[in-house]
């Protein structure tokens, strides 16, 4: 043998101390003679043992270490023995231990010849921490399984090559793919599915966030689209990492992907709902602008077609007033009351979902089976029709179709509604704008029949009226009453249609508002000076808080009607003996013009309605007080053309507090 470089004779060799020498080997050993029983043991072998020298040597294996193997000890020795192979033999067996537990242990048995006879030379390797290896990588790699396969997200594996080696139960059915068997390789899962970008964009496998990272790529969030046939498209958003190895080689890749197709869905709509408020802003007419909102939702959903249908309130049917997609046979039609899907929606009013329109065949009247066929015929699968609204009022319904069935069937229902509310705002609109049209062509008709056809006869009565009150001497006493009457009330049906004219033409624009700085002072002073004389005989007092000048833009004549009209009102119904407080105010931007009585005030409730045409409260009413209800209309139309308001409340204990505002111009050529 050679020994630190040189060759150590018998001599050398024999006076090795052959006791230390296999109590420095790390392996336990055993020297058995061919019966079976122990003759040495090294210090190794105590420890891996549980046993001491003493309780080993001179003892049989089968009183202490009992080794269990694929036979009994002492034939399986006698051919070892027998044999005695030249090269050492190894055997994976369990010894007891001192414990009386079973120790796995490899065997490493050589024979060798000694004075006393042939001795087995056993070397044992303790198997027990790799045993435990293998089963806590046993539990670990079923623990790994059954998590992969109980997440809701799809995850994807791959080795150094690219090749597949983790697909779980998510991934597959995301890719439309059996939920179990062997895994698929890339080539068998584009054959049976259509990968796309975010941008919906064809994408080739090398260009998948797996493939990406594969060759060492970081990919973020990513959306990979999966479309898979009979199914709707799906959207995934994808991460993707690569393995790194032991030897900082790459051992392959690994991506998770989540479905995001609601999210995204909800994304487009509300870009889709941007885009139709676009799109409607700038058109007049429902016929025209339809199809291109059609267009917009259908593109968004995904789906071949939709059409809309508005309520004729003429002859109470629903006709279609555009649609969109290229299947020619299922748009048009007219829809019955209460059969199919539109049918049942203009019945119901109630959005309706239809995820699978071959399963109805069973429950369908011959419409119905008509409108199922044609669908069946171009690719349609799937329906849904919602209500076209204002407020409660149905104007139509918006009927979409599907070539496959869709999740999240209730969002869909909320966002298409969203669309429908949408397009119910749009026609409402424009039914208000034509009914305002025709408004204000009954008003200008009307304006023209009192201005021609009872102007110019009333003009005339008053006329012979008054010249008959002024030959009324003439007459007896009952006929001079009779012409009195005649002459009051033929002035009252003037000023009447007078104000109602003025009002018109003041509402309609007919009348121009001639703007100057005028003093608002010296036309109320003027004003208060006038009504004097009437609130003298009505026993009221008037009493005024005016400032020495204001001046402001504006028509010195309407104004001073408005003024005229408020205290007008004021004197009438205040009660006797009570004052009307007149004030005029100003601060740095706006002149106040308030007018405040004692009176019999307005009823609660009626305070929203004092300014329309032709209003008197109630207690008016009651009280039998003359008047025609045009007054405060008119000065509010006055006011509002010279950018003021005008407001009415209450006065306490009673009464009434009229307040108008008008722009302040405290300046020369402001």
């Amino acid at each position: 043998m050679t020994v630190n470089g040189m060759v150590a004779g018998p001599a050398w060799t024999a006076s090795l101390n052959s006791a230390a020498l296999l109590d420095s080997v790390q392996e336990a050993f055993l020297a058995v003679d061919a019966t079976g029983v122990v003759r040495g043991v090294n210090r190794s072998a105590q420890e891996l043992l549980g046993f001491s020298a003493e309780e080993l040597c001179d003892r049989h294996l089968d009183d202490t270490l009992r080794p269990e193997h694929d036979g009994p000890t002492a034939p399986a020795l006698a051919r070892l023995f027998a044999s005695a192979p030249q090269r050492p033999v190894g055997r994976e067996i369990r010894v007891r231990h001192r414990d009386g537990h079973l120790l796995a242990v490899r065997a490493t048995v050589s024979v060798i010849p000694s004075t006393g006879g042939p001795v087995a030379c056993m070397f044992l390797t303790d198997l027990s921490g790799q045993a435990d290896a293998e089963q806590r990588a046993e539990r670990n790699d079923s623990f790994l399984s059954a998590l992969l396969e109980s997440l809701s997200v799809g995850v994807t594996a791959c080795d150094d090559a690219g090749r597949l080696v983790v697909l779980n139960r998510a991934a597959r059915t995301d890719l439309g793919l059996l939920p179990d068997g062997p895994i698929p390789q890339p080539a068998a899962i584009t054959a049976g599915a259509v990968l796309r970008d975010g941008s919906l964009t064809p994408l080739a496998w090398d260009e998948t966030p797996l493939a990406r990272a594969c060759r060492g790529e970081h990919v973020g969030e990513t959306d990979v689209v999966v479309e898979v046939p009979g199914r709707s498209a799906r959207t995934f958003a994808t991460t993707a990492r690569p393995i790194p190895g032991t030897d900082q080689s790459r051992a392959g890749a690994v991506s998770v992907a989540q479905d995001v197709t609601a999210v995204r869905r909800l994304e487009r709509f509300r870009s889709c709902q941007d885009t139709i408020d676009q799109i409607l802003a700038g058109s007049t007419s429902i016929t025209e602008v339809t199809p291109v909102v059609l267009r917009a939702v259908a593109e968004t959903l995904g789906w071949p077609g939709a059409e809309l249908f508005l309520l004729d309130e003429g002859v109470g049917a629903l006709r279609s007033v555009g649609h969109w997609g290229s299947a020619e046979e299922i748009f048009g039609h007219q829809p019955i009351y209460g059969q199919a899907l539109t049918g049942r929606v203009w019945a119901t009013g109630q959005p309706i979902l239809v995820p699978d329109i071959t399963l109805r065949r069973d429950r369908s009247t011959g419409y119905e089976r008509e409108r199922m066929e044609a669908c069946l015929r171009n690719g349609v699968r799937t329906a849904l029709a919602v209500p076209v609204r204002d407020g409660g009022t149905l104007l139509g319904v918006l009927t979409c179709y599907a070539a496959a069935p869709e999740l999240h069937e209730d969002q869909l229902v909320v966002l298409l509604s969203g669309v429908a509310a949408q397009i119910g705002a749009y026609v409402a609109l424009r039914r208000s704008e034509q009914l305002a049209r025709q408004l204000s062509q009954v008003q200008e008709d009307f304006i023209n029949l009192v201005g021609h056809e009872l102007r110019t006869p009333l003009t005339s009565i008053t006329a012979n009226a008054r010249m008959l009150a002024e030959d009324a001497g003439l007459l007896d006493e009952e006929h001079q009453q009779m012409v009195t009457a005649i002459d009051r009330n033929a002035a009252i049906l003037q000023s009447i249609v007078d104000a109602l004219l003025d009002l018109a033409h003041l509402e309609a624009g007919h009348t121009e508002i001639q703007m100057g700085i005028v003093d608002l002072v010296a036309i109320v002073a003027d004003a208060i000076t006038v009504a004097r004389h009437t609130a003298a005989d009505a026993g009221v007092r008037l009493v005024a808080e005016l400032p020495a000048r204001l001046t402001m833009a504006g028509e010195a004549v309407r104004l001073r009607q408005v003024v005229d009209d408020v205290v007008a009102n004021a004197i009438t119904y205040s009660r006797p003996g009570e004052p009307v407080r007149i004030t005029l105010t100003a601060d740095p931007t706006t002149i106040h013009l308030c007018v405040t009585d004692l009176g019999i005030g307005v009823p609660a409730g009626e305070h929203g309605r004092v300014f329309d045409r032709f209003y008197r409260g109630s207690n008016v009413r009651h009280h039998g007080i003359a008047g025609h209800g045009l007054g405060l209309s008119l000065a509010r139309a006055i006011v509002h053309l010279h950018h003021g308001t005008i407001s009415l409340s209450d006065n306490a204990p009673s009464g009434t507090v009229v307040c108008v505002s008008f722009p302040l111009y405290d300046r020369p050529g402001a």
